[in-house]
């Protein structure tokens, strides 16, 4: 990461992602993106439906002067949707209903008057007063952007889908400015065992800065009979970053073919880390 790269953390809201009934996959999809457009988060953290314990633990990552707050789930109509509510009392402030929000529902609805605006709807367009709610493409809980002392704050509906419809309206194009890196990365596989590969991974990231190798035991083949490995590397463009991840790719095969074992790239330039 760049020095001057934003600090970003990521909250997910809900007891039934704390308790395992219902994967947490929103962090670890919002981490990959983030991956891919040069950054890094420092922290992905699950919090159950409890205002005491979401106020303090976003009070805790402002005070650690994190740059983007991203908060998922908590936005629906329900009891325990108190994502808005933790929020208002954490930056001393009233909601209120947002009157461009309930004209998006009014026209996609097809309603004849504010009248028919149901209070689940009501409740979903109930917004702090000093932020700014965009619409939601793929849902009706909308896409919430606020700031508080140095920190800026994205509260995005929980659904997967619809995570993604705002992400790609606003997050993505808002945060691609953010970076002052770019990121690549390749998946090579090897059937040598972690133990063997783990000093050829270290050598590679103390010889090349930046450079990260990480391979995934729990991913081993046992029809491919290896293990995948992932190499990710920086630059300040796509070029460099792709000069980088060669360099690196190609000193790993030196490494590991040394030990007359086998070395095989799987994606020649991906995008993204899939695990």
């Amino acid at each position: 990461m760049h020095p001057d790269d934003p600090s970003i953390e990521t909250f997910a809201i809900g007891t039934e992602l704390a308790i395992g009934q219902i994967q947490d996959t929103n962090s670890s999809w919002m981490a990959q993106e983030i991956a891919r457009m040069g950054g890094q988060p420092r922290r992905l953290t699950i919090l159950v439906d409890d205002l005491d314990e979401i106020v303090r633990a976003l009070r805790d990552s402002v005070d650690r002067k994190t740059s983007i707050i991203l908060i998922t789930g908590g936005l629906g109509p329900t009891p325990d949707d108190m994502t808005v509510e933790a929020v208002c009392e954490l930056t001393g402030q009233e909601s209120k209903i947002s009157e461009p929000i309930i004209e998006d529902y009014i026209v996609r609805r097809g309603y004849k008057s504010r009248d028919e605006v149901s209070e689940g709807l009501l409740n979903m367009a109930t917004v702090p007063v000093e932020s700014e709610p965009m619409p939601n493409p793929a849902g009706w809980a909308p896409c919430i952007k606020l700031k508080f002392e140095n920190t800026l704050f994205f509260l995005m509906p929980g659904p997967p889908r619809e995570l993604k419809g705002v992400w790609e309206s606003y997050l993505e194009p808002f945060l691609r400015k953010q970076f002052k890196t770019v990121t690549k990365t390749r998946r090579i596989w090897t059937d040598m065992y972690e133990s063997q590969v783990s000093p050829h991974m270290q050598k590679v990231m103390k010889e090349f800065e930046g450079t990260y190798v990480k391979a995934y035991v729990a991913l081993r083949s046992d029809e491919r009979k290896a293990m995948p490995v992932d190499i990710v590397c920086h630059g300040e463009n796509d070029a460099s970053a792709i000069r980088n991840l060669d360099a690196a790719t190609h000193r790993f095969r030196e490494l590991v073919e040394s030990e007359n074992c086998r070395f095989e790239v799987d994606e020649l330039e991906a995008e993204s880390i899939e695990v």
